[in-house]
């Protein structure tokens, strides 16, 4: 039932995209923007209250409790779970608006109404881009993983979204409301993946196009997705502990090469200085910006509603493949371990993948040395690159890393999407992974071609909503069980003497 009448949804979504692309991309939109206008208030505040929630968790007796049975070992070392972790949740994220974020709050719209191209810019461009991609975004994929991993590996539910919610809604899972839920999710995660493929095979021909003046058009990005589903069907058949795992391990292992010859060839010393400086901010001003709607500055607020209210959405509509994707490979850690490993490491590699790429922008600019904030964000990474050594390599190198972070993302959704189609299976058939890689490919592609891919994440903002309140619930639901197993267990109680 889940599969089926997600792919009727799909299919009309799909059948608009391309007959009528521009009003289903005005509807969407308008939509959207009610959303993010409306409830920038509710966003706010419900993902403040997810960090919360996990960092309790950090810091509480009940870190010890272990996401499967007490004496129960991980299942993968700790750098193949950061790399995995870290692939499916914003590799390509972070390759994609390396640059083209912190150079276009710089230089084209202050995220405090501020002058453009100052000292100061400099200081809030990186500062909110730290807060976007922080603690806060991954506080939204850990709170969905950590319940999904506590009741799949320690009270042997299904691996679905719709299960974790038994304590609240008890039966009803099991029934027509469980089936909503779960519906939901594979809907999100499909055009989020999709979405992702498009954009994805965009960057590639822009930098294709910036290298070797390749055209930038349909049939460039149509191979480029032929080529990319090629690939990551092969890693998909072969298994989450090989295709997956090792296209992990080599993504980290790229982005490692490319941050390090960053690093090394950019403005080392402004970096590491931009790095602590913005660290010392974006800690001081964390309360203040997490709360920040700006009733009273209409330039300002529509900052935030286009950037951190479009963010926080994006995330949430994303965090059900992210989720799940993190939770199936998180079996074994301790919640404490978990959370860290979930929130703070890879918050951390992320500022300084910002400091160096977005730093290194920045400093081309202020100094007049180049108008990057006149690139397109698909070829503003490779136009920094021209202005350092090793120009020509470091983009073939971030080429490549695109690719391999484009095929881990779609390898682990057909992953996922296999699990919440068959009843939360962890071994989800090769057929069910097949079907799944077609739909995703095709939907990109076709989208594509009619101009749909803007309706399309419009669409996914649109369901964040919905899907936002499913989280507060999971998380209600997580916090119920936890403190009745932590009183049977007798966690957190001050042992007496006698």
């Amino acid at each position: 039932m889940v599969f089926y009448i997600s792919l009727g949804v799909l299919l009309i979504l799909v059948l608009f995209g391309v007959f009528i692309p521009s009003t289903l991309e005005t509807v969407t939109s308008n939509v959207q923007s009610v959303i993010t206008n409306s409830f920038g208030w509710y966003y706010l505040i419900l993902v403040t209250l997810f960090v919360i929630v996990c960092l309790y968790f950090l810091i509480s007796p009940i870190g010890k409790i272990r996401l499967g049975k007490q004496d129960e070992k991980p299942e993968f070392s700790v750098g193949t779970w950061l790399a995995m972790l870290f692939s499916a949740g914003m590799g390509i994220g972070l390759v994609f608006w390396g640059t083209a974020e912190p150079i276009s709050h710089y230089a084209l719209s202050s995220p405090t109404g501020g002058e453009e191209g100052t000292n100061q810019a400099i200081r809030d461009a990186l500062r909110f881009t730290f807060f976007h991609w922080g603690i806060h975004a991954w506080a939204i994929y850990g709170i969905v993983a950590l319940v999904i991993a506590y009741f799949n590996f320690r009270h042997d539910e299904r691996g679905l979204i719709s299960a974790t919610l038994r304590p609240i809604l008890g039966k009803r899972v099991d029934g027509a409301t469980g089936k909503i839920i779960d519906i939901l999710a594979v809907l999100a995660t499909v055009i989020g993946v999709a979405t992702t493929l498009g954009f994805g095979a965009t960057q590639i021909n822009g930098g294709l196009a910036y290298l070797f003046g390749l055209p930038v058009n349909f049939m460039i990005q149509l191979i480029i997705i032929v080529v990319v589903t090629v690939l990551f069907m092969m890693s998909a058949w072969s298994g989450l502990g090989k295709g997956i795992k090792i296209l992990s391990n080599a993504n980290m292992g790229l982005a490692g090469l490319l941050f390090l010859l960053m690093f090394i060839l950019g403005p080392t010393l402004t970096i590491l200085n931009l790095f602590t400086n913005t660290i010392g901010t974006y800690l001081q001003n964390l309360p203040s910006m997490s709360f920040r709607i700006s009733p009273l500055n209409e330039e300002v607020r529509t900052w935030i509603n286009g950037w951190t209210i479009f963010y926080w959405a994006w995330w949430i509509a994303w965090s059900p493949f992210v989720g799940i994707f993190i939770a199936r490979v998180s079996k074994g850690r301790t919640i404490r371990e978990f959370v860290f490993g979930v929130l703070i490491a890879p918050s951390v590699i992320g500022f300084l993948w910002f400091s160096t790429f977005g730093g290194s922008a920045i400093m081309l600019e202020h100094n007049g040395i180049a108008e990057i904030s006149s690139l397109s964000t698909e070829q503003s990474l490779f136009g920094v690159f021209e202005h350092y050594p090793m120009g020509t390599f470091l983009s073939i190198v971030a080429i490549i890393l695109i690719g391999t972070f484009f095929i881990t993302s779609a390898d682990s959704g057909t992953y996922v999407l296999g699990m919440m189609t068959a009843n939360g299976s962890h071994n989800p058939s090769n057929r069910i992974k097949l079907t799944w890689g077609i739909m995703l490919s095709v939907i990109a592609i076709v989208l594509l071609y009619s101009g749909g891919l803007q309706a399309l994440q419009n669409t996914m903002i649109a369901a964040a909503l919905p899907f936002s309140v499913i989280m507060a619930l999971m998380t209600i639901s997580l916090i119920k069980a936890l403190r009745k197993e932590a009183k049977e267990l007798g966690i957190g109680k001050i042992p007496i003497k006698k």
